[in-house]
This record gives structure tokens, C-alpha cells and sequence, in this order.
């Protein structure tokens, strides 16, 4: 933590290697978390961009004595929300694209369920989307999460166990999985 707020510093004092530093130890946390959320690549990458011009911007206003993921996955997140916003106001355009075949069945079946959980995550409310993402693929503790969205602890759990269920519901459906194997217990 300390080496970042030295780098902090640094960028702070208009270091251009600072800058570039710091963008590169955050950038693939943060592109997976735009992809996750925007499912395109395109415009996760234009989203990862935007984070981090507003962060370099706003450096000055991040509070040392607080963790700086969190404050960095909420502007992500406010990008990627924004860039969902912008979507649904323009005509969708459909790309057809053609899978590549891949010769290794171990693989594939893994590719074939990563595609139904990345078709279930879309089905999802982007607010569910992101606590989920930001809990299981960036491994935040819920603390984090309401604070990197804003948001109470109680609604971020709530919205962490909705979204389990429902993409848990849309595999069942599409029977990508069974239902006795993953059966949702009431907490």
C-alpha cells in the first residue's frame, strides 16, 4: 500500500512514468471488469480509457487513508454504466460471428460455459452485475464493494445473492447445469 501512494505522489506531481505506472498495475483488473460488464471488447477498452483519464484527473481527490481499488472499480463502474446507458439509446446493430472450431474438448466445454455465464451476466441489472463481478472475479470483500458502488453493505449482499440466483437460473434453463447440483439455500 505504501508503494502506492508513492506512486500516488508521484503522479500527483505530474510524473508521466508514475502515470503510465499506475495505469499499467491496474488496467487488466479494471478491462475485466469493463468486459464483464459491456461484453465488447471495443468498448471495454474505450471504458478502461475513460476510467483512468478520470482517475488521473481526480487523483488529488482520492483519500490515502482509504483503499484505492475500491474507489477505482467505482469509476469503472460508473463508466461502464454509462456506456450501457449510451447503448440502449442507439440502434442495435447485430455482428454475426463465426466460433472458431477448437480440437481440445476439455477446452471447449470450459468456452461453451464461459459464454452461457457471460449471456447470463447480461441478463442481469448492471448494478447486480458489477457487485457480482467485483466480488468473484476481482475477489473484493463486500466492505469494498459498498464502497467502491456507494451503496449499503445490506444492498450489496442482496444484489451479490440475486445475481447468483438468477445466473444460476438462466444456466438451469439453457441446461448448461443440473438442477439438484446447484440448488440455491435460502440464508
Amino acid at each position: 500500500m505504501e508503494d502506492l501512494r508513492i506512486l500516488v505522489k508521484c503522479c500527483l506531481e505530474d510524473d508521466h512514468a508514475a502515470m503510465l505506472a499506475l495505469v499499467d498495475r491496474f488496467r487488466g483488473r479494471v478491462y475485466g471488469l469493463c468486459y464483464r460488464m459491456l461484453s465488447n471488447r471495443e468498448d471495454a477498452e474505450d471504458a478502461v480509457q475513460e476510467t483512468f483519464v478520470r482517475v488521473l484527473k481526480n487523483l488529488a481527490k482520492w483519500d490515502s487513508n482509504r483503499d484505492f481499488e475500491p474507489w477505482l472499480f467505482a469509476i469503472a463502474g460508473n463508466r461502464c454504466r454509462t456506456a450501457l446507458a449510451k447503448r440502449r439509446r442507439r440502434p442495435a446493430s447485430y455482428t454475426i460471428v463465426e466460433p472458431l472450431p477448437d480440437a481440445r474438448p476439455d477446452e471447449q466445454a470450459a468456452k461453451e460455459l464461459t459464454e452461457e455465464v457471460q449471456l447470463g451476466l447480461q441478463r442481469l441489472r448492471p448494478d447486480h452485475r458489477q457487485a457480482f463481478v467485483l466480488f468473484h472475479q476481482h475477489e473484493l470483500t463486500y466492505e469494498q464493494i459498498a464502497e467502491a458502488m456507494s451503496r449499503p453493505l445490506g444492498t450489496v449482499k442482496t444484489w451479490i445473492h440475486r445475481a447468483r440466483g438468477e445466473l444460476i437460473r438462466f444456466l438451469q434453463e439453457r441446461e448448461v447445469v443440473q438442477e439438484s447440483s446447484y440448488a440455491m439455500r435460502r440464508v
